[in-house]
């Protein structure tokens, strides 16, 4: 077996890792450079309820009213 340090192949794997290194910086500066942050507007909800809203949530209330179960539980547990 060949020495490494004599075959030159320690500095192929260090000049490839720091390749990969300053590719990869480069990566990330370019991505945060170009990358201009978006503007959104800012969303507004109504809050104001008008007759007919109210008339819906009544509705909704009384059918989500529990209801008179026509069921009996039984004497003895089986």
């Amino acid at each position: 077996m060949q020495n490494p340090f004599e075959d030159g192949q320690i500095k192929n794997y260090l000049l490839l890792y720091g390749s990969v290194v300053v590719i990869m910086i480069l990566f990330f500066i370019a991505t945060t450079l170009f990358n201009e942050p978006q503007q959104h507007e800012k969303k507004e909800f109504n809050i104001e309820v008008n007759a007919t809203q109210k008339a819906k949530q009544k509705e909704i209330q009384e059918a989500l009213k529990p209801q008179k179960n026509n069921f009996k539980l039984l004497d003895k547990a089986y």
